[in-house]
Protein backbone atom coordinates (compact mmCIF):
# COMPACT_ATOMS: atom_id res chain seq x y z
CA UNK A 1 0.00 0.00 0.00
CA UNK A 2 1.33 3.41 -0.98
CA UNK A 3 1.52 6.00 1.79
CA UNK A 4 2.46 9.71 1.89
CA UNK A 5 6.16 8.93 2.46
CA UNK A 6 6.16 6.82 -0.74
CA UNK A 7 4.51 9.67 -2.64
CA UNK A 8 7.14 12.19 -1.52
CA UNK A 9 9.93 9.73 -2.34
CA UNK A 10 8.55 9.14 -5.85
CA UNK A 11 8.04 12.89 -6.45
CA UNK A 12 11.59 13.76 -5.40
CA UNK A 13 13.69 10.69 -6.31
CA UNK A 14 11.96 9.16 -9.32
CA UNK A 15 8.85 7.19 -10.14
CA UNK A 16 8.28 3.47 -10.61
CA UNK A 17 8.95 2.18 -14.13
CA UNK A 18 5.72 2.08 -16.17
CA UNK A 19 4.51 -1.12 -17.84
CA UNK A 20 4.77 0.66 -21.20
CA UNK A 21 5.26 4.14 -22.62
CA UNK A 22 2.80 5.94 -24.88
CA UNK A 23 4.13 9.02 -26.64
CA UNK A 24 2.28 11.11 -29.22
CA UNK A 25 2.68 14.54 -30.73
CA UNK A 26 0.40 17.37 -29.69
CA UNK A 27 -1.50 16.98 -32.97
CA UNK A 28 -1.96 13.24 -32.42
CA UNK A 29 -3.39 13.89 -28.92
CA UNK A 30 -5.74 16.54 -30.33
CA UNK A 31 -7.13 13.99 -32.81
CA UNK A 32 -8.13 11.48 -30.12
CA UNK A 33 -9.17 13.77 -27.24
CA UNK A 34 -11.99 16.29 -26.91
CA UNK A 35 -10.82 19.90 -26.49
CA UNK A 36 -11.61 19.72 -22.74
CA UNK A 37 -9.79 16.39 -22.31
CA UNK A 38 -6.78 17.85 -24.14
CA UNK A 39 -6.80 21.01 -22.00
CA UNK A 40 -6.86 19.00 -18.79
CA UNK A 41 -4.61 16.03 -19.61
CA UNK A 42 -2.03 17.58 -21.91
CA UNK A 43 -2.02 21.23 -20.69
CA UNK A 44 -2.45 20.42 -16.97
CA UNK A 45 -5.83 22.08 -16.61
CA UNK A 46 -8.61 21.31 -14.16
CA UNK A 47 -12.36 21.05 -14.33
CA UNK A 48 -14.72 23.13 -12.21
CA UNK A 49 -15.50 21.47 -8.86
CA UNK A 50 -18.62 19.33 -8.98
CA UNK A 51 -18.86 19.41 -12.78
CA UNK A 52 -17.27 16.04 -13.61
CA UNK A 53 -19.22 12.98 -14.73
CA UNK A 54 -17.60 10.75 -12.10
CA UNK A 55 -17.94 13.01 -9.04
CA UNK A 56 -20.87 11.09 -7.59
CA UNK A 57 -20.68 7.91 -9.66
CA UNK A 58 -20.78 4.66 -7.72
CA UNK A 59 -20.76 2.19 -10.61
CA UNK A 60 -18.52 -0.86 -10.28
CA UNK A 61 -15.50 -1.10 -12.53
CA UNK A 62 -12.00 0.15 -13.21
CA UNK A 63 -11.04 3.70 -14.10
CA UNK A 64 -8.59 4.08 -16.97
CA UNK A 65 -6.59 6.95 -18.42
CA UNK A 66 -8.61 8.72 -21.12
CA UNK A 67 -5.44 9.17 -23.20
CA UNK A 68 -3.86 5.70 -23.27
CA UNK A 69 -6.34 3.37 -21.48
CA UNK A 70 -3.86 2.54 -18.68
CA UNK A 71 -5.88 1.15 -15.74
CA UNK A 72 -5.48 3.57 -12.83
CA UNK A 73 -8.05 3.03 -10.07
CA UNK A 74 -10.62 0.44 -8.99
CA UNK A 75 -14.11 1.66 -8.05
CA UNK A 76 -13.84 -0.18 -4.71
CA UNK A 77 -11.35 2.43 -3.44
CA UNK A 78 -13.33 5.48 -4.62
CA UNK A 79 -14.81 7.59 -1.83
CA UNK A 80 -16.85 10.75 -1.33
CA UNK A 81 -14.38 13.45 -0.28
CA UNK A 82 -16.76 16.40 -0.54
CA UNK A 83 -14.21 18.26 -2.69
CA UNK A 84 -16.10 18.17 -6.00
CA UNK A 85 -13.72 15.76 -7.74
CA UNK A 86 -13.62 11.96 -7.86
CA UNK A 87 -11.36 10.76 -5.05
CA UNK A 88 -9.48 7.49 -4.60
CA UNK A 89 -7.26 6.08 -1.86
CA UNK A 90 -4.84 3.95 -3.93
CA UNK A 91 -3.87 3.33 -7.54
CA UNK A 92 -4.61 -0.07 -9.06
CA UNK A 93 -0.82 -0.78 -9.23
CA UNK A 94 2.14 1.05 -7.74
CA UNK A 95 3.50 1.88 -11.20
CA UNK A 96 0.18 3.12 -12.69
CA UNK A 97 0.69 6.67 -11.40
CA UNK A 98 3.55 9.15 -11.79
CA UNK A 99 4.14 11.81 -9.10
CA UNK A 100 5.56 15.28 -9.69
CA UNK A 101 6.21 18.18 -7.31
CA UNK A 102 3.95 21.06 -8.42
CA UNK A 103 4.69 24.57 -7.19
CA UNK A 104 2.26 26.42 -9.47
CA UNK A 105 -0.22 28.99 -8.15
CA UNK A 106 1.99 29.84 -5.16
CA UNK A 107 1.54 26.50 -3.37
CA UNK A 108 3.39 23.22 -3.18
CA UNK A 109 1.39 20.16 -4.14
CA UNK A 110 2.03 16.77 -5.70
CA UNK A 111 0.63 16.35 -9.20
CA UNK A 112 -0.46 12.87 -10.30
CA UNK A 113 -0.13 11.77 -13.92
CA UNK A 114 -0.61 8.59 -15.87
CA UNK A 115 2.75 6.85 -15.68
CA UNK A 116 2.40 5.49 -19.23
CA UNK A 117 1.60 8.70 -21.15
CA UNK A 118 2.22 11.56 -18.67
CA UNK A 119 -1.42 12.66 -18.92
CA UNK A 120 -2.33 15.05 -16.08
CA UNK A 121 -4.91 13.44 -13.76
CA UNK A 122 -5.05 15.77 -10.76
CA UNK A 123 -3.27 16.01 -7.39
CA UNK A 124 -2.75 13.89 -4.29
CA UNK A 125 -3.16 15.00 -0.68
CA UNK A 126 -2.41 13.35 2.70
CA UNK A 127 -5.95 13.91 4.04
CA UNK A 128 -7.76 10.78 2.84
CA UNK A 129 -9.30 7.96 4.86
CA UNK A 130 -7.36 5.18 6.53
CA UNK A 131 -5.59 2.90 6.00
CA UNK A 132 -3.53 4.88 3.42
CA UNK A 133 -4.53 8.40 4.48
CA UNK A 134 -4.30 9.42 0.81
CA UNK A 135 -6.74 11.33 -1.40
CA UNK A 136 -6.09 11.12 -5.12
CA UNK A 137 -8.17 14.07 -6.37
CA UNK A 138 -8.81 13.30 -10.05
CA UNK A 139 -10.41 15.19 -12.94
CA UNK A 140 -13.33 13.25 -14.47
CA UNK A 141 -12.18 14.40 -17.93
CA UNK A 142 -8.88 12.53 -17.38
CA UNK A 143 -10.47 9.14 -16.82
CA UNK A 144 -13.06 6.75 -18.16
CA UNK A 145 -14.85 3.89 -16.42
CA UNK A 146 -14.68 0.32 -17.65
CA UNK A 147 -17.89 -0.92 -16.07
CA UNK A 148 -18.02 -4.34 -14.42
CA UNK A 149 -20.93 -6.42 -15.64
CA UNK A 150 -22.70 -8.11 -12.73
CA UNK A 151 -23.09 -11.88 -13.10
CA UNK A 152 -26.12 -13.78 -11.78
Amino acid sequence: MINWNNVIKFATHGNPTPDRRVEKTEEEWKKILTPEQFRITRLKGTERAGSGAFCTSHEAGKYKCICCENELFDSTIKFESGTGWPSFTQPIRENAIKYHKDSSYGMIRVEVMCNNCDGHLGHIFPDGPEPSGLRYCINSESIDLIRTVASN
